[in-house]
């Protein structure tokens, strides 16, 4: 199968998954201006048509450039979009925890901002009678490169099978700007943060490991590390054995 087939086949996907689902009027999904979420903003909007979607466009105490990046998506790709700006609630979210439990680090802080927008985007979902959309990717599903129950948490995931040079590809393919589908992969939570540099390794080399070809001894290790530091992501919630009742 090409990438244009599994293009058609995720579009497929997405509208035949709520085509029996009288309740289910559409998608909803945050927008950050990245390949991933373009891509499947794309998607769903070919899927089900812009007016049984939205696009949620969430600046957190962020980078004004990806606001900037998801508005124009979003324009130029025909994909409606709302802005919800939680900064001063996210500062006095951080200030009543700090309050409790001492200062956060960054990664905790950034965690939370994920949380806070996943918030949102199921706030609005349930208002508007709405799956939400997850941008994970196959690379990220492997090294649980998401923050559970942040941008992890989703009710339907189209490109969890597409390494994230096909995502890249798919972009362009569908005539998403070549300088949004090039953009350097950030997640947007802290300053200067970039998904490689957090992660060690190049998606490239991620790419590559998961299409089982070679990598450096050092690179498989760190792919392998996160793998496994990450299992708790992709199980689910563990239990103990049912209560056999008398």
């Amino acid at each position: 199968m090409t990438l244009e087939q599994y293009i058609d086949e995720i579009v497929s996907f997405l509208k035949g998954y709520i085509s029996d689902k009288p309740f289910i009027k559409g998608y909803v999904l945050g927008v950050s201006g990245g390949v991933d979420s373009s891509l499947a903003a794309v998607l769903v909007k070919k899927a089900v048509g812009k007016e049984n979607m939205m696009g949620i466009l969430m600046p957190i105490d962020s980078n004004i450039k990806d606001l900037e990046d998801g508005i124009e998506l979003c324009k130029s790709m025909d994909v409606p979009y709302k802005v919800v700006d939680a900064t001063e609630t996210f500062k006095l979210f951080k200030s009543t925890i700090e309050t409790a439990s001492g200062e956060l680090d960054r990664s905790t802080l950034g965690n939370l901002k994920a949380r806070m927008r996943m918030s949102v985007l199921y706030a609005y979902a349930q208002k508007h009678g709405y799956l939400v959309v997850g941008t994970d990717n196959a690379d990220e599903k492997y090294t649980g490169y998401f923050t559970k129950y942040g941008d992890g948490a989703a009710d339907i995931l189209p490109i969890a099978h597409l390494l994230k040079g096909e995502v890249v590809k798919a972009c362009k393919i569908l005539g998403v700007p070549t300088k949004l589908a090039e953009r350097v992969p950030t997640a947007g939570l802290f300053e200067g943060q970039t998904d490689e540099t957090e992660m060690g390794v190049t998606y490239a080399e991620l790419d590559a490991y998961l299409l089982g070809k070679e990598v450096s001894e050092d690179a498989k290790a760190k792919i392998e590390r996160l793998h496994k530091v990450s299992e708790h992501k992709r199980i689910p919630i563990p239990t103990p054995k049912e209560f056999d009742r008398d």
